[in-house]
């Protein structure tokens, strides 16, 4: 996975630690085609004449190996740990660097393998400027680099301890100051201790740094190591490349969780589960325009990328969109109604959403937990009525124009005028699986519905109607929105109506806003006592 990410140089052991690693290093060398010719295999050792033996005996037979050895640097290993004056520890590294150096590009038998070598002052950022600088030319001039091969400094934070911008400053410094430069690769080693990982290697790249080392999503001793996915894709933002392909993230998780047995955390940067997620219902609102102003222009996946709070295409990491807002109590009106119209592909008018937003926050309160998409779509389709065997349903209707009051007749050869006519709704309505004959005039359909209904003892004040075109072509669908108020009441209540016929779509809107008055039963049942059942 690592090669197919882009990476070519991967430290895949330390040899001398223990058999097992001896053993991977010894099956990646022996197993043809499992490493590509253009990777470096890097193994890390201490600065111990056996275990630098060892470590090379491991790499007998590699294309390509990068030696690492490493030697503590700071005063507080130098006295607590080691015991050793400044100069015992230059000649310590010097003395391993040339002990390297014999073991591989200098001795006849090793000349199939194209050697490259690393040398990391541990505690770097703990030790002083000046003092590094004399262990690493002591130990450039015991390996003799050369511009086509470079040594590698490693310069880590081996303990993050200070800010950013201050391990930023030791990297300048040491880039400044290490003589020969262009036979220098000057890498980069974070740790995560205050947090910081990410921001230090970034600040020193930008100080002079060619090169970082880390792990994907910052798995490593203690708080971790520099996390590369991070890192990589933060270049990426600002239009940098570091070669690394990340467009399939969900896989790269996958591995990662399974191989090192520690999940990516749901807020990790990029490969958290939360990462593009909003809760906030301003944020939901925010994001949902910004995608519908998208769609209105038109724009396509390669084209320029902009909507509030989302700092990059979530397609990019490998993210679906209906992943984008996640709902709760505490989201607003927006989130349900993003959900509504990617499952739905329902447009609802912001009226609505407010009212539906309150039924979503209700449920999520009881629950105690955060909704599901498919949950908050069941919610909007039975609290509109969107469901087969809805209480509230037209089982029969016709609606003509009301010639009780037509003017004279026309013409002879003429058709009679009835386009200003009031109209006459008549129909059989079900209610609770009982159904009742209903008639109604009025100037239109919705109007002479409403009048038909309160026959029945729903008296509805239509405010406001809405309706868009739901798909495409032959199967095109109506949308109706319809809001009303109740008789003797403030009360504002919202119906949803779908069908390819228009009229149709309005007939059920308005059934469904019947649904939703809170009081219906009562009237219901008061008015079905003085009508008959049909």
């Amino acid at each position: 996975m690592l090669c197919d990410l882009g990476y070519k140089e991967i430290e895949v052991s330390f040899p001398s630690a223990s058999q097992t690693d001896f053993d991977f290093t010894r099956r990646l060398i022996e197993t043809p085609g499992a490493v590509p010719d253009d990777v470096w295999l890097q193994v890390l050792s201490p600065c111990r004449e056996d275990l630098i033996r060892r470590t090379i005996q491991a790499l007998k037979g590699a294309k390509k190996a990068i030696v690492h050895i490493y030697l503590a640097t700071s005063e507080c290993f130098r006295r607590i740990v080691f015991n050793f004056t400044e100069e015992e520890s230059i000649e310590l590294a010097s003395r391993c660097t040339a002990l390297v150096r014999s073991l591989t590009k200098d001795d006849p038998e090793q000349q199939g393998t194209e050697w490259a070598f690393e040398f990391s002052p541990e505690t770097f950022s703990d030790t002083d400027p000046d003092f590094v600088l004399r262990v690493c030319e002591a130990v450039k001039k015991a390996w003799e680099p050369t511009v086509e091969n470079p040594i590698i400094f490693n310069l880590p934070a081996t303990v993050e301890m200070s800010t950013p911008n201050v391990y930023a400053d030791q990297v300048e410094y040491f880039c400044r100051n290490i003589s020969e430069r262009e036979k220098v690769c000057v890498s980069l080693h974070p740790h995560n201790d205050r947090g910081c990982a990410v921001a230090a290697a970034e600040l020193a790249q930008m100080a002079g740094a060619d090169r970082v080392e880390g792990c994907l999503f910052g798995n490593g001793e203690r708080t971790g190591n520099v996390d590369l996915v991070t890192l990589a894709l933060n270049l990426y933002t600002q239009g940098i490349s570091p070669n690394i392909d990340f467009s399939d993230l969900n896989s790269v998780i996958k591995v990662v969780e399974e191989c090192n047995k520690i999940e990516v955390h749901p807020r990790a940067p990029y490969g958290g589960s939360l990462v593009v997620c909003a809760f906030s219902g301003s944020h939901q609102d925010a994001i949902k325009k910004g995608f519908n102003l998208r769609e209105k222009e038109g724009k396509a996946y390669h084209e320029h990328w902009q909507i509030p709070y989302l700092p990059l295409d979530p397609k990019d990491i490998g993210r679906d969109y209906q992943a984008v807002i996640r709902v709760n109590s505490q989201s607003g009106k927006g989130g349900a109604a993003w959900i509504i119209q990617q499952q739905l592909h329902l447009d609802l008018p912001r009226g609505l959403q407010v009212a539906f937003s309150k039924v979503v926050q209700d449920m999520a309160e009881r629950k105690g937990r955060e909704l599901l998409p498919t949950e908050i779509t069941e919610l909007f389709q039975h609290t509109y009525s969107l469901v087969q065997n809805a209480r509230f349903q037209i089982v029969d209707y016709t609606i003509t124009p009301d010639r009780s009051t037509s003017p004279a007749p026309p013409e002879p050869g003429k058709t009679q005028d009835t386009r200003n006519l009031r109209r006459v709704f008549d129909g059989v309505i079900s209610i609770d699986g009982v159904e009742y004959k209903i008639r109604g005039r009025g100037n239109g359909p919705i109007s002479s519905l409403a009048n038909a209904l309160r026959t029945v003892g729903i008296d509805l004040d239509v405010q406001d109607y809405k309706e868009h075109a739901v798909g495409r072509g032959r199967d095109v669908k109506a949308a109706t929105y319809i809001e009303c108020i109740a008789a003797g009441s403030s009360e504002k209540v919202w119906g949803v109506g779908l069908h390819e016929d228009v009229v149709q779509s309005s007939i059920n809107a308005l059934l469904s806003a019947a649904r939703n008055v809170s009081d219906t039963p009562y009237y219901i049942k008061a008015a079905l006592s003085r009508v008959g059942q049909y």
